[in-house]
């Protein structure tokens, strides 16, 4: 396993929200639960990378295969001023952030399956795990977003996976055929998501020019329209993916010929 340089990644995020804030760990359980220990004793801002985590989570309480110093596990502590009614944005606006850093670190175009799977040729090679507190309105005020927690999770250097994933998952490394700095992807990530929350924050105040989140996720995404897919939720169904709601969930026109807007992902090609 390769060295971690702190001092090269800080360095590369100077001018971000999260300069100065980056801790780095050689084992942990989850960095989302570091993240979430914090914000939960007052902390708003931080990133917090592993080489390995031992109980690293994805969505609906799955594992993540976690190899030592092959991928980049990292979750991101942030306070953005906007409602909980679009914290569903936030997994998408960072998936978005991870497709730009891994083009810009290896050229590589991923695809993004709804809501939080980085995939190449099929498989996956990354995830997000976003969660988040709120706040209570008080009187005419409106609630707000407390924190959220961004996790994510990248395969970077694996060469092989265990046999129940080898069909499932790949990594940068063997798409690309070289080896990936974590220290350059981090970067590239962070900058990345700073970017995304500073555009996110610009179109909730009304102030954003051009292309608002959905309207670019949809671009970047070909799994939110015309793809057939089979959605776990609701005793499960069949259909053909129809476009993102106003909330950012997807809209699948089912088979069964109900317009469903899938909550909990579990979406999968057929």
């Amino acid at each position: 396993m390769s060295a971690f340089y702190l001092e090269a990644v800080d360095a590369g995020v100077v001018g971000t929200e999260f300069a100065g804030r980056i801790m780095h760990f050689p084992s942990v359980d989850s960095t989302n639960a570091l993240a979430l220990e914090a914000a939960q004793g007052g902390a708003r801002g931080g990133v917090y990378v592993a080489d390995e985590q031992t109980a690293g989570r994805g969505r609906g309480g799955h594992l993540w295969h976690s190899a030592v110093g092959d991928g980049l596990y990292v979750s991101a502590l942030v306070a953005p001023p906007i409602p909980p009614s679009k914290a569903m944005w936030l997994p998408l606006a960072t998936g978005l952030a991870v497709q730009s850093a891994i083009a810009s670190v290896t050229g590589l175009k991923a695809d993004i399956r709804w809501p939080n799977d980085l995939m190449l040729r099929g498989r996956k090679c990354g995830g997000i795990l976003v969660e988040t507190s709120s706040i209570a309105g008080q009187e005419m005020e409106s609630a707000m977003l407390r924190y959220a927690v961004i996790g994510i999770g990248i395969n970077m250097n694996h060469q092989r996976f265990p046999e129940e994933l080898e069909l499932l998952a790949t990594s940068l490394r063997m798409e690309s055929g070289g080896a990936v700095s974590r220290e350059a992807l981090l970067v590239a990530l962070l900058r990345s998501i700073d970017e995304e929350i500073r555009l996110f924050i610009r179109q909730h105040c009304g102030t954003l020019n051009g292309a608002g989140l959905l309207e670019r996720f949809a671009v970047a995404s070909t799994w939110v329209r015309g793809k057939r897919v089979r959605v776990e939720e609701d005793g499960g169904y069949t259909g053909v993916t129809d476009g993102l709601d106003t909330r950012g969930f997807l809209r699948v026109s089912g088979d069964d010929g109900v317009q469903h807007t899938v909550l909990s992902g579990g979406v999968r090609e057929l």
